[in-house]
């Protein structure tokens, strides 16, 4: 897909994947005590939904890495907007590029939807030196939910993603990257839909009558349909799941 298309069909929207300020909290919640006022690492923040929900719910300080300035300029308004302008830091680096980031520099790593571009346990390998001793981890990973997944979503994510993995082996995949783990689960249905799926679907139409005349604008605006039809009809093979970690020996 372009990078034209593409933006055209995710500007403004308030997080470029799955989720849900519900699911982020619960996912904090569910790692444990944290230290006061944590120093929270957010990679592949996008716009920051997540980064707001984190800040005002800890009070602690947020690094929101991403590479795409548009989205950090979205995260700096949006944090403005709620106040804590002054905890949010939008960086603009590459979330598998971080040596100017000192080791244990925070207490609590966060990443939703933005891994796989690394590989999970290759992502979570490169991170491990930058939790303090006694550090979490929250990260969301595209996962197998079932033993046999439907044959369309197998032959759609063999070309996507041909690292997606079940639970089981992206849990073994944590502890060989150095993490034990408190618990994992999946992201409901609805964290597909109402914030991402549906707000693209409503804008592919207008592209369509727009541009869809030229062929690559029309075979994107088919590969974004084509995975929103395979989400309603297989959401049960496949989804994302929350991972939460502890630094081992932590």
């Amino acid at each position: 897909m372009s990078a034209e298309i593409f933006w055209r069909l995710h500007e403004g929207l308030p997080q470029q994947g799955p989720g849900s300020d519900a699911t982020t909290l619960r996912a904090l919640r569910a790692l444990g005590p944290l230290v006061p006022s944590p120093r929270i690492i957010d990679l592949g923040c996008g716009p920051g939904r997540q980064s707001i929900a984190l800040a005002a719910e800890t009070g602690g300080e947020v690094t929101a890495i991403d590479r795409l300035p548009p989205f950090l300029g979205e995260l700096a308004m949006r944090a403005e907007a709620a106040g804590l302008a002054g905890r949010i830091h939008p960086v603009q680096a590459d979330m598998g590029a971080l040596d100017s980031l000192p080791d244990g520099s925070f207490d609590v790593l966060w990443s939703e939807g933005a891994i796989y571009h690394l590989g999970f346990e290759a992502g979570l390998r490169s991170w491990r030196r930058l939790l303090a001793p006694g550090g979490l981890a929250a990260v969301s990973e595209i996962s197998w939910l079932v033993p046999d997944p439907a044959a369309e979503a197998l032959a759609f994510w063999a070309e996507a993603y041909p690292g997606i993995a079940s639970r089981e082996t992206n849990r073994e995949r944590a502890r060989r990257a150095g993490y034990r783990r408190i618990g994992d689960f999946a992201l409901p249905k609805e964290d597909w839909l109402a914030d991402y799926y549906d707000r693209i679907a409503e804008r592919i139409g207008p592209l369509r009558e727009e541009r869809g005349h030229e062929p690559e604008v029309a075979r994107a605006l088919d590969e974004a349909e084509r995975e929103h039809t395979l989400f309603l009809r297989h959401h049960e093979s496949y989804g994302y799941v929350f991972y939460l970690l502890a630094a081992d020996g932590g």
